[in-house]
């Protein structure tokens, strides 16, 4: 490379400004270079493309003296390209180019000229390697000249490199000359070879004194110079490789063999070939590593190249316990433990996926023993992770993987606390994509329970919220997945010690209530709806277990909607007493909700929240039954005064939107038959049986309603608050419509003063008025509801006129 800076430059130089930031230097390195784009050649003169090569010329020096070198590569690339497209500009006709596979006789002679002069320009620059470099850069341009260029340039660059005298030179001369080969005539496959034999004959060059006294004097070890040599020699043969026959292949092996079996080549040939091929001839490279000098090239780096392609491809089935034997012999001496983890991380995923757990236990109890001294471990985090993952990958029968008796020392092994929760989720995650059935078994329990608990653990006040929720599906995956069958008291215990195992996670024991509630509902199912004195204390048990659990958590509408849902359950266990506890307690827990919550990270107004849950609660205290201690409709009335109280937005109408749901239920309530009923529950309708007292007691409640339903419509009688009177007398008057008993006078007055009011100001939607009466005049044709004749003709359509 310094060579081919001189050439450009004219001389070596270090002026230019350094860069000192670190950083800098890297993000200019990765900074793509706009200069000297292609598009711009048809506009420039001779003088502009002089300049603007100049131009690149100080900008290559001024980024090889700030030790930018990454950019400096980019610029030699860009002069290459632009001498390219250089001479292509110059065969455009019409300023129509010319196509990808043009031929010579399509270039013109000016074209043709400029391109001579420059093989011409290189051919007398005297030093062997920037002539060879420069030319090598420019080798696509011969197609200008002659069909035959490129492939009659090839073997005689490649005879060029035999002239220089350092090895390792060479070697990357070549490996850069391939890399041109293969950008510009792929098909010439020849030189790629011949590239790769000339570096074999030269190969005895690295042991000869010229070599060796350099190392001397730079303090080299041969080791690491041999390290040197590997990205040039895995380029070259990868591209040999590349869809190369076997028979070339072979022949590689071959020709490796004759030179000694040198470690250097035998791991570049392991990194190239398709790794069917080095799978099938997995006991000829053995014994090939077997034979090698492993002076300069550990041999483990080449059980480890070997073991790479082994975990891609499959070697004969007769030839792998030998293979593993053999590779296994070389790894467990190693005394360096990150040499051994190295190559036991690759061998690992081979022993998965050909053998038992038998040979798995014995390479993990293997790694146990390496990694433990010293505490070798902590060095080997990566490694060790990747192991686990390969392990679970190959055996996803939890039953057989914790049934691996060193599996769990293993993860023993794991204690940095981050490294330690990581391996667990992915453990976790494993079990939750593989487990098909749910499962009891005690071994895949205990285990499991101790990696959730590792992951609960690891929560404290610094933990992020999508870690928590992470954390928490995991958890509440296995939780789901655990089942004892018909066993119930056993699945509650479950419940029971994973509640206190998981406290500090939210989701976890929200799960853990639905859980509970849908055993309490399992056992109904089983006993038909009728409770044996063990079933009735058994869902009593369920019960208990959610009253108590709910309090700890800190969502209000996640407490509000677990008190009601477990309400319900309890109810239709027939656990009368114990539903009304719920019901009592989510009544209490109404006034404080906040008017803003959090949602997702987001504030967010909690009206809308509340007025769903105090529906769908109104909808079940329909079929509650009375308790004969506390008074007629105790819950309803404890609700109502808990929503009278409470403070409301002054902007908002939801109060009187959940009076009119308090007179849907009202309405309900008076009727001899309820719509719904729970099963082996008595609700108020078979309790009161249509008692005159019950019904007056409704009528006082539905008058108490009504009456703070007008009295928010009066105060809506601004003129900025004229369209929500008018949307909202509308509504109340489809309430009384709909649930109402328009044969009472009071009642038909009041809906035609609603239905004035909703028109009055000319806030109404004519339509929906004009459908609206539609409605009612063909309700007065059904029997029995003639009185809705007359309430139609009391129903005028006002003009906005």
């Amino acid at each position: 490379v310094n060579s081919s800076i001189q050439f450009f430059t004219g001389k070596a130089t270090t002026t230019g400004s350094a860069v000192s930031e670190k950083v800098r230097t890297r993000l200019e390195e990765l900074d793509d270079l706009e200069e000297g784009s292609q598009k711009e050649l048809l506009n420039l003169t001779q003088q502009d493309y002089m300049n603007r090569i100049e131009e690149l010329n100080q900008s290559l020096k001024d980024a090889w003296s700030s030790d930018q070198k990454v950019k400096a590569l980019k610029i030699v690339i860009q002069v290459r390209k632009l001498v390219y497209e250089r001479i292509l500009s110059m065969c455009m006709d019409s300023r129509v180019s010319l196509p990808d596979n043009f031929s010579p006789e399509s270039v013109n002679d000016t074209a043709k000229e400029t391109c001579l002069n420059w093989f011409f320009k290189i051919a007398s620059i005297r030093e062997l390697i920037p002539r060879f470099y420069v030319e090598a850069a420019i080798l696509k341009c011969n197609k200008f000249l002659s069909k035959m260029g490129i492939s009659e340039c090839l073997p005689r660059l490649t005879s060029m490199i035999r002239g220089i005298g350092d090895p390792l030179v060479a070697v990357y001369a070549r490996a850069y000359l391939c890399r041109v080969g293969m950008e510009v005539a792929p098909q010439l496959k020849e030189s790629l070879n011949e590239n790769f034999f000339d570096f074999l004959l030269t190969f005895k060059q690295i042991h000869g004194d010229t070599v060796q006294n350099q190392l001397v004097v730079q303090c080299v070890e041969i080791p690491l110079y041999l390290t040197l040599y590997s990205p040039a020699i895995d380029w070259i043969l990868q591209c040999i490789a590349y869809r190369a026959p076997e028979v070339l292949l072979t022949e590689m092996m071959e020709r490796c063999k004759n030179l000694g079996n040198n470690a250097l080549l035998l791991n570049s040939i392991m990194s190239a070939f398709r790794a069917e091929f080095i799978a099938a001839r997995s006991m000829d490279f053995i014994g090939m590593i077997k034979e090698c000098d492993e002076s300069g090239f550990p041999k483990h780096l080449l059980f480890r190249s070997l073991g790479l392609n082994l975990a891609l491809a499959d070697p004969p089935e007769s030839d792998r316990l030998q293979i593993l034997n053999e590779a296994w012999k070389v790894i467990t001496k190693l005394k360096n433990p990150q040499d051994y983890i190295n190559c036991a991380e690759v061998w690992v995923e081979y022993t998965c996926r050909h053998f038992t757990k038998r040979e798995v236990n014995t390479v993990l109890a293997d790694v146990i023993k390496h990694m433990t001294p010293d505490r070798a471990f902590e060095d080997a985090y990566p490694q060790l992770q990747s192991i686990i993952q390969k392990v679970i990958t190959y055996i996803y029968d939890f039953s057989l993987l914790f049934s691996v008796e060193k599996f769990l020392p293993f993860l023993d092994m794991f204690q940095k606390e981050s490294v330690r929760v990581e391996v667990c989720k992915c453990i976790m995650e494993s079990f939750i994509k593989h487990q098909q059935e749910s499962t009891k078994d005690p071994v895949i329990l205990n285990a499991l329970l101790h990696i959730c608990k590792t992951m609960h653990d690891s929560v404290n006040a610094l933990t992020l919220e999508d870690e928590k929720r992470m954390l928490a599906a995991l958890i509440n995956g296995f939780i789901k997945m655990v089942s004892f069958g018909r066993d119930f008291e056993q699945q509650l215990s479950f419940y029971v010690e994973a509640r206190s195992m998981f406290c500090n996670l939210e989701p976890v024991l929200v799960q853990l209530i639905h859980s509970v509630n849908q055993l309490a509902m399992e056992t109904r199912k089983v006993m038909k709806g009728n409770h044996s004195r063990k079933t009735a204390a058994f869902v009593r048990a369920c019960v208990a277990f959610c009253f108590i659990t709910i309090p700890s958590l800190s969502g209000i509408f996640t407490r509000l909607n677990l008190y009601l849902h477990s309400g319900q359950v309890a109810l239709a266990n027939q656990c009368l007493s114990q539903a009304d506890a719920f019901f009592k307690a989510a009544v209490s827990l109404v006034p404080e909700v906040p008017k803003m919550i959090n949602v997702d990270g987001k504030m967010r107004p909690s009206d809308t929240f509340l007025l769903e849950f105090l529906c769908n609660f109104f909808s079940t205290l329909l079929v509650v039954p009375d308790h004969p201690e506390q008074g007629v409709l105790f819950l309803v009335r404890g609700l109502l005064n808990v929503i009278q109280d409470y403070t409301w937005e002054d902007n908002s109408d939801d109060k009187v939107r959940i009076y009119t749901n308090v007179l849907h239920l009202l309405s309900a309530m008076t009727q001899e038959a309820y719509i719904y009923h729970v099963d082996k529950v008595d609700s108020n309708d078979t309790l009161y049986g249509g008692d005159s007292k019950f019904l007056t007691e409704i009528n006082k409640l539905c008058e108490t309603v009504i009456a703070q339903i007008l009295d928010h419509l009066k105060t809506l009688g601004k003129e900025e608050t004229l369209k929500r009177q008018s949307q909202l007398a509308l509504h109340f008057f489809n309430t009384i419509l709909a649930h109402g008993d328009l044969r009472n006078n009071k009642l038909n007055q009041l809906s035609v003063n609603l239905w004035n009011l909703a028109q009055k100001h000319g806030f109404a939607d004519t339509s929906t008025m004009v459908t609206t009466l539609e409605y009612i005049k063909k309700r007065s044709k059904q029997p029995e509801m003639s009185h809705f004749t007359d309430l139609a003709l009391r129903l005028p359509l006002q003009s906005r006129t």
